[in-house]
């Protein structure tokens, strides 16, 4: 089957729309990519929740698909909205997750931790900037924005003391040696986004296309990120609110959820582990919980 991409044009984008470029061939089809230069690319010098959130970058992709240019796009999973054009699109498949933590990043110090007093962290995350100011209320949180590249350069520039990426995309474009300190963000400190690590492939609503794609998809991550969705959809906060939510199978097949979200001004941050058989309704009843707390 021929099959078009549609795809920014950073770096982790190409690489995330290649992967699956690559694996789609390998299944017999004739895949091309098209790119798209999203609004979202082109302001860089504001923050992104003050210009229309992470949305900015996926409408101008399905614009794309629904003129006819593209069947497939390929998202960072915890850009994609919970709420989408179904009657037009489908979240077809969810490939095997990457990593699911932050990063911390600096040329100067070696952790988090070690930071000195009013030391400046960049990050375009108010999920981020929450968890952070409740770790370490003394940093200075300033708004990061442009691609993984842009924002490692500015690091070297000294215009910060460390930044906070997901780990995911520096492991992806395999960057991480550049820097000279780098330290994996336990989630007990910083809670991840919904489906951080994994990528999500919509696809139009055309059953070939949907069944093509089909085969990329892998059951645990779907199951994991479907609770931190279901979490999140459940609050009706948005995929750029600063909500961390994080599922993870372990090995006796139960589940361990982890939620952190900021209620009344405070950082609330809960635990909750459920048998694996209760996993369809474990993210709604999770977020119930907060609930009651707003």
């Amino acid at each position: 089957m021929k099959l078009t991409i549609a795809t920014r044009g950073s770096k982790l984008a190409l690489w995330q729309s290649e992967w699956v470029k690559k694996r789609l061939e390998n299944l017999g089809h004739e895949v091309d990519l098209k790119i798209v230069v999203t609004t979202g690319d082109k302001i860089i010098d504001k923050p992104l929740a003050s210009i229309g959130g992470k949305g900015l970058f996926i409408k101008e992709v399905e614009e794309a698909m629904l003129n006819g240019e593209a069947q497939i796009a390929v998202h960072s999973l915890k850009d994609f909205p919970t709420e989408y054009d179904t009657e037009h699109f489908t979240l077809a498949a969810i490939p095997k997750r990457e990593a699911v933590e932050d990063v911390f990043l600096s040329e100067n110090f070696e952790t988090l931790a070690e930071l000195p007093h009013e030391a400046v962290v960049g990050t375009s995350s108010i999920r981020r900037a929450m968890q952070l100011k409740k770790f370490r209320p003394d940093l200075v949180i300033t708004d990061l924005r442009g691609n993984v590249d842009t924002r490692i350069n500015k690091l070297k520039r000294g215009e910060y003391d460390a930044i906070i990426l997901a780990y995911a995309g520096v492991k992806r474009l395999g960057i991480i040696k550049e820097v000279k300190y780098f330290e994996i963000l336990d989630t007990d400190i910083m809670v991840p986004a919904m489906g951080q690590g994994a990528l999500g492939i919509e696809t139009i609503n055309d059953p070939a296309v949907i069944e093509a794609v089909k085969p990329l998809n892998d059951l645990r991550t779907q199951i994991e990120t479907t609770i931190e969705r279901d979490f999140v959809d459940e609050l009706k906060l948005g995929c750029h609110a600063p909500v961390g939510v994080n599922a993870k199978m372990m090995i006796d097949d139960s589940i361990k959820i982890k939620a952190a979200l900021e209620i009344k001004g405070e950082v609330v941050k809960r635990d909750l582990v459920v048998a694996f058989d209760e996993w369809q309704n474990a993210g709604r009843d999770f977020a119930r919980e907060f609930k009651k707390l707003m």
